[in-house]
């Protein structure tokens, strides 16, 4: 039996599960270790849909209790009512927005300069929202009005253009929006669930040719250690922002642009895949 896939799937379920909910870019880290692995082709594309629902599905069982909550006072309550429209709102963007323009952003701006330059660019606005004076008016996610949830949601929208971060620009424009550090990385994970189980859905309709019962080892294995990885990261994360700020990720962002230039000049990762 060869064991090499199977390995490509334990990494690469990691690397999605370690940074999907980080400010940092998983389609960015996807596309280097995938080139790395030499899986980086559609059946490669395929598998990252799949652990990318293992990331999901570990957002939700850490989340279990409040979207059980938020689902059986749909009809009744009016805090969850509130919140399921705030999420609503906020979806509503990078959906509009992507099915209207994603064609031409995966023609046109999925390449190595555009992803070099927005993991620096990002890196650079993270250090400039951390030495902001933050005096956060909503802490709590309850305070959140649909205003906020729109700027919330274009921000988001941000993720479109590859290396952004759909958490990043969610996180950072929720503090420069005025939410303090922890509100803002909680309604980015809850608006990751709606945004990436609908994106992965679509992606995996759209892909549906590509599926082949041999290759379900692989996507066990791959969901698995993203599942876990994601578990882990996400506590990790909500304990490391009650004492720290995001400023590490910015430089990692930085440091991780100016690699992206560097493989690309010496033609060692294909970043246009």
């Amino acid at each position: 039996m060869d064991y090499f896939p199977l390995l490509k799937a334990l990494i690469l379920g990691v690397v999605e599960g370690l940074t999907e909910f980080l400010p940092v870019s998983s389609t960015g880290h996807l596309i280097l270790v995938g080139a790395l692995l030499d899986f980086n082709d559609a059946r490669g594309k395929l598998f990252e849909i799949v652990i990318q629902s293992g990331a999901i599905l570990a957002l939700c069982w850490e989340y279990r209790a409040r979207i059980v909550a938020v689902v059986r006072g749909l009809s009744d309550d009016k805090k969850s009512q509130h919140f399921t429209l705030n999420l609503c709102i906020a979806f509503t963007p990078l959906a509009a927005i992507g099915l209207l323009f994603g064609k031409f952003i995966k023609a046109n701006l999925f390449n190595p300069m555009v992803v070099a330059t927005t993991f620096i660019l990002g890196g650079f606005i993270i250090l400039w929202a951390e030495r902001r004076n933050h005096n956060p008016r909503i802490v709590d996610l309850d305070e959140l009005q649909p205003l906020d949830a729109l700027k919330l949601g274009l921000a988001q929208a941000l993720a479109l253009i590859p290396g952004t971060s759909r958490s990043g620009a969610t996180i950072i424009g929720g503090m420069l929006f005025g939410l303090s550090r922890k509100a803002a990385t909680e309604f980015s994970f809850f608006l990751a669930i709606p945004t990436l189980i609908i994106a992965s859905l679509y992606q995996l309709y759209k892909e549906r040719e590509l599926l082949v019962m041999g290759d379900i080892g692989m996507w066990v294995v791959g969901f698995i250690a993203a599942f876990a990885s994601a578990f882990v990261c996400v506590r990790w994360l909500l304990r490391y922002i009650s004492t720290h700020d995001f400023t590490l990720f910015a430089w990692y962002r930085i440091a991780f642009g100016l690699l992206i230039l560097v493989t690309w000049k010496l033609n060692l990762v294909s970043w246009a895949a």
